[in-house]
């Protein structure tokens, strides 16, 4: 009893002094993106919490996998964070990796959640979901829909949504969401499944129609925009979130340290604020959340990406 009641004591002292330096936040993505913003957002709060500053670091490359590599084998001391998205559950389906995504990390928790939009031309006949699926069953030749990118999320969230509502569509990669955007506005591709802060400018000065977001609830932001489930397709989500890990065998008690920090930092009414104007809302939970919403969609996209025959170069 007494030595249990000494290592807790140790283990409350050394959270309580972490941190003594500067924490690198890894973004495995370049400076500018989604990923990027919500790593800013977070790190200035956080850094702010914990009495020292948050070093963003970006690299990018192979969807993400090299940043998540170098997270993923840094020493377990809290002095190196990753941010994750939705490509970390992605990865180990299009490119060999070198760690497991389960069992190699600590989890410190969800960060933010938003919705694809699924986004058309307003020169596309179509007002709504339903329109949309009969002219894809319907028009010679078929439909097109742009991605930002072989393998990204949306491109499988499309092949997906294909299966689901019982159409194929002719894919058309972009490098980016910015190019596929703007080609989705200008009609050159017939659909865009656009992350909302992307979309909301072309939405909301009327250069673009949005017809169903991919959440499996409204989103705050624009409640007017129904659900895909709710507009036809019964059963069909798609989450773009963000997350925090740290590597292996990083001590609870500073797991734990910064998963309340962070939810604290999520809950402030400015974070709420900023996040909400790119159509995304804060995740604010344990840590067990972040890693068991990583296993579900590994198997997801594992699933998604073997039916669809996906393959990256």
């Amino acid at each position: 009893m007494v030595g249990t009641l000494a290592a807790v004591s140790s283990q409350a002292a050394r959270a309580a002094d972490y941190p003594t330096k500067p924490i690198k936040l890894i973004v495995p993505f370049a400076p500018g993106g989604g990923n990027d913003a919500i790593a800013r957002t977070l790190g200035r709060r956080l850094g702010d919490a914990l009495g020292q500053p948050v070093v963003i670091e970006n690299r990018a490359g192979a969807g993400g996998k090299l940043g998540v590599e170098a997270g993923v084998k840094a020493d377990p001391d809290g002095y190196t964070l990753t941010l994750i998205s939705n490509s970390y559950s992605v990865n180990p389906s299009l490119y060999p990796i070198k760690f497991d995504p389960v069992k190699d990390i600590t989890p410190i928790g969800m960060i933010a959640r938003g919705p694809l939009l699924i986004s058309v031309p307003t020169s596309l006949p179509v007002n709504n979901l339903a329109d949309l699926i009969q002219l894809a069953k319907t028009r010679k030749g078929g439909l097109t829909y742009a991605s930002s990118g072989q393998g990204g999320i949306s491109h499988l969230a499309t092949e997906l949504f294909q299966r689901a509502a019982g159409i194929e569509m002719t894919h058309v990669p972009y490098r980016g969401t910015a190019p596929a955007l703007t080609d989705t506005v200008a009609g050159q591709t017939d659909l865009f499944f656009s992350t909302a802060g992307a979309a909301f400018p072309y939405m909301k000065n009327g250069r673009l129609k949005v017809v169903a977001e991919t959440l499996p609830k409204r989103i705050q932001a624009e409640p007017s925009i129904p659900t895909v489930a709710e507009a036809g397709v019964p059963g069909y989500e798609v989450i773009v979130w963000y997350g925090l890990i740290a590597p292996k065998g990083l001590p609870a008690d500073i797991q734990q340290r910064l998963n309340k920090e962070m939810n604290i930092a999520l809950a402030l009414p400015e974070t709420v604020e900023q996040l909400k104007a790119n159509g995304e809302e804060p995740a604010i939970g344990k840590p067990e959340q972040l890693m068991a919403q990583i296993q579900k969609e590994l198997t997801l996209w594992k699933r998604v990406v073997t039916d669809a025959k996906i393959q990256v170069e």
